[in-house]
């Protein structure tokens, strides 16, 4: 660890899932900063994975696209073998892809009754069979190495319970369970598995439209929920999952951080 920068990652090759746009963005930039050795971009965008692959690579850092969609746990191992030739084996994992996975939407409409069970495996799909294939993919690193860390990009839907987003809800509550349950298996190897629990987030946008939806009623109305009135920044997000990737966090795992500006405080 660096005597100057408490949060340094000491070389170590991170993926970061979901990263081409919004917190999966600012999470590779950040990690980036922090002395990685290499980063490694993944998106089911392609063209979004190499932009920030390509900003990572500007400010001197080796970066890799690798896109390919999370549920497929085929392309989750042949993205290992990639990292591993053009960066070394990646010893961070950032879980951090969500919400509805390619072609899907998160938009509350129906309760859970009224919705085709055909749309249950879009959340679960992204959402829990995700994070399950790429702890599978590259976690066999850490184990090896005897270092490493997994930090998976969670929901208060599924700390607390959301309506209208049951099975959305669930699996992200099942991807917290399983994270608590490898802390267990992974402690022995000095690797460490933790959770970040995000309520509402900003999506990256330009200034006049966030002005526009920042000044609707509903936004005010959803906002006067928050303890501190703003939403969540990819900054905020970025800032947290560095901090549990560092070698700070060493003596913290199994745990569930709520980032969600005093929405739901954890008990």
């Amino acid at each position: 660890m660096s005597d100057t920068d408490l949060l340094d990652l000491g070389g170590q090759v991170a993926v970061v899932t979901g990263g081409g746009q919004n917190a999966g963005r600012a999470i590779a930039l950040e990690l980036a900063r922090h002395n990685a050795g290499g980063v490694a971009v993944n998106d089911f965008v392609a063209e979004r994975a190499e932009a920030v692959a390509e900003e990572i690579r500007a400010m001197g850092v080796p970066a890799l696209a690798v896109p390919f969609d999370v549920c497929d746990l085929e392309a989750a191992k042949a993205a290992d073998a990639a990292i591993k030739e053009k960066l070394g084996a990646a010893t961070i994992l950032v879980n951090n892809a969500g919400m509805a996975g390619p072609g899907g939407s998160l938009r509350p409409k129906l309760n859970f009754w009224e919705e085709e069970p055909e749309a249950w495996q879009r959340y679960l799909g992204t959402n829990l069979y995700g994070v399950y294939n790429c702890s599978y993919a590259f976690i066999p690193n850490m184990v090896e190495a005897k270092k490493g860390r997994v930090v998976t990009v969670v929901s208060d839907s599924g700390r607390i319970g959301e309506p209208k987003l049951a099975v959305y809800a669930s699996a992200k509550a099942g991807a917290q369970g399983f994270m608590r349950s490898i802390a267990k298996e992974l402690g022995r190897y000095n690797v460490t598995a933790n959770c970040v629990s995000l309520s509402a987030l900003m999506p990256d946008m330009p200034e006049e439209q966030l002005a526009e939806i920042m000044a609707s009623d509903q936004t005010k109305a959803m906002m006067s929920r928050y303890t501190i009135r703003r939403f969540g920044k990819s900054t905020d997000v970025a800032a947290l999952v560095t901090f549990l990737c560092s070698g700070a966090s060493e003596w913290i795992t199994g745990q569930t951080y709520p980032l969600n500006g005093g929405y739901a405080p954890s008990m």
